[in-house]
């Protein structure tokens, strides 16, 4: 703190270059910022304490294949299973298909299991008694202003009704909520249709299902429950996988896309660009004070002292660009979802986040300022003022 005043005027000497460089280092952790909270969001999926008890059963071969409806009955059977149910993805889309909906045609059982999402039991009731009625997260109806006892059409992206046609009609006889409003980004826009009406709605269905869900009765025997569930169609033509929720999740997104890997590769080449561009500035900034370093050595500065004003000086141009950054996106996060009307749920900038962006931080300014600071410590004070 002794000498912040003269790192702070050294830092500030070339205003311009300096500001350059502090908007790329803002920028940098910015998107750090965000796309830790997009990593932790898809590591966070699953996970709730109703979540803890819940197994999923799908196809060891792809998310894409579907099951028999004949191993529901044989499901409930195994010891150590509580309850069963079975969902089917319906692949939906309002009025244009890049309104993409998540929507699944489901057991009737299937919000007994889930006892996060929140329906009214008036509505509830509805649904059970209506062949073409639908459950509609609460976002969701705000996003396209629809209402309780309104018709709407929906594509299917993948299944055609029986005309031929991949355009559908529901009823909408209610809307659910989460009641733990951390999950609301998913559960709220949602939509639930019966499986019972898109089976004998599609002939592609033939009777099959996506995927089970089974509720345990001792989470701690869920591996147990698990083994046991496969097992009933090992050697077969529909070999199952069973696992939490949680993992089930991941490993959907794992085919879809390696959440982990892109936003690793994305951070990788953005600070590496950044380890460029900071180093290039810390390089030059030294380089141009060759002979002030030197009378700074002459008027008393020990070799270490300028060593660590100059490792100061690259750590606080770090800190102060990535601070300004995380401090942005912690900022941005909430308005993004707002924005979006929860379709993006982007959890806020914990602790977490900045002691890794801190960490970040210290690391590459000490990086970056090492060469120069190494440099201006060997300085030899008559080569410096005499400009060789």
């Amino acid at each position: 703190m002794k000498y912040l005043h003269l790192i702070w005027a050294e830092l500030f000497r070339r205003k311009t270059r300096t500001i350059l460089t502090l908007l790329s280092i803002l920028a940098a952790f910015l998107l750090f910022g965000l796309l830790n909270g997009v990593r932790e969001s898809f590591a966070e999926a699953g996970r709730s304490a109703a979540g803890a008890s819940r197994l999923q059963t799908g196809s060891k071969l792809s998310f894409i294949q579907t099951l028999p409806l004949s191993l529901h009955e044989r499901i409930k059977q195994v010891d150590g299973v509580q309850a069963a149910t079975y969902a089917n993805w319906f692949g939906g889309a309002y009025q244009d298909p890049r309104n993409q909906i998540f929507s699944f045609a489901v057991a009737p059982n299937y919000l007994d299991l889930y006892p996060e999402i929140e329906v009214d039991p008036k509505q509830r009731e509805a649904f059970d008694n209506t062949r073409t009625g639908i459950l509609v997260g609460e976002l969701l109806m705000k996003r396209f202003g629809w209402k309780v006892g309104q018709k709407i059409p929906l594509q299917s992206t993948i299944f055609p009704n029986r005309d031929g046609s991949k355009n559908w009609s529901f009823d909408i006889v209610g809307t659910m909520r989460s009641k733990d409003k951390k999950s609301g980004g998913w559960y709220d826009n949602l939509i639930l249709m019966q499986w019972k009406y898109f089976d004998e709605s599609t002939s592609y269905n033939r009777g099959e299902t996506g995927w089970y869900v089974v509720r345990v009765a001792d989470p701690a025997q869920a591996d147990r429950v698990a083994k046991a569930i496969d097992a009933l169609s090992a050697n077969s033509a529909y070999e199952t996988k069973t696992m939490t929720e949680q993992a089930a999740f991941a490993n959907w997104m794992k085919q879809t896309a390696n959440i982990g890997l892109i936003v690793g590769s994305i951070m990788g080449a953005v600070f590496f660009t950044l380890l460029l561009l900071t180093g290039n500035t810390m390089a030059q900034a030294v380089r141009e004070r060759i002979p002030e370093l030197a009378v700074l050595k002459t008027i008393g500065f020990k070799d270490g002292s300028v060593l660590g004003l100059v490792l100061a000086e690259s750590v606080l141009l770090v800190l102060i660009g990535g601070v300004l950054g995380l401090g942005l996106a912690a900022v941005l996060g909430p308005l993004i979802n707002v924005g979006s009307g929860g379709m993006i749920n982007m959890p806020p900038v914990g602790l977490s986040s900045w002691l890794l962006g801190l960490g970040l931080m210290i690391a590459i300014g000490l990086l970056v300022g090492a060469l120069p600071a190494m440099r201006a410590m060997r300085l030899n004070i008559v080569d410096a003022l005499a400009g060789r």
